[in-house]
């Protein structure tokens, strides 16, 4: 499963994100894994919480970073749920269409049992129609 948190820069979707990992954190069964551009966010997060910086890898494309994600998972078998900060960032994604990664990580998600929460610097109304359904927080 996808959730995503979208609006434009400034709105306060890391906020709701740190907000809803560390509560989820409380109740979590299996790992969670928060990933960042930075580690900036490194003491506003539950101690429990893996933080990866992402840009310490030599990551080029969505493609790569779908394969990232494939290696974070087949490294934790109770891995739960994927938080991804400044998504389009990470996933090499900055002006590009969205559909076809997340499209993936919506099947992988299903594959592996987990979900992924994402922030995105778009408006709702900029979300393609195809992951429109993936909007759990428009801010």
């Amino acid at each position: 499963m996808v959730e995503l948190i979208v609006g434009k820069k400034g709105k306060g979707k890391t906020k709701v994100l740190l907000d809803k990992v560390n509560s989820a954190i409380k109740n979590a069964n299996g790992s969670i894994v928060y990933l960042d551009k930075s580690t900036k966010h490194m003491f506003e997060l539950n101690n429990k919480v893996r933080l990866i910086d992402v840009s310490s890898f030599p990551i080029k494309n969505a493609d790569e970073f779908v394969g990232f994600i494939c290696g974070i998972i087949s490294q934790d078998h109770d891995l739960e749920q994927i938080y991804l900060d400044s998504f389009l960032t990470t996933a090499k994604l900055l002006d590009k269409d969205v559909t076809s990664t997340l499209t993936q990580l919506e099947e992988i998600g299903k594959a592996f049992n987990l979900t992924f929460i994402i922030s995105m610097s778009m408006d709702k109304e900029e979300i393609p129609e195809a992951c429109q359904h993936m909007i759990a927080v428009a801010l």
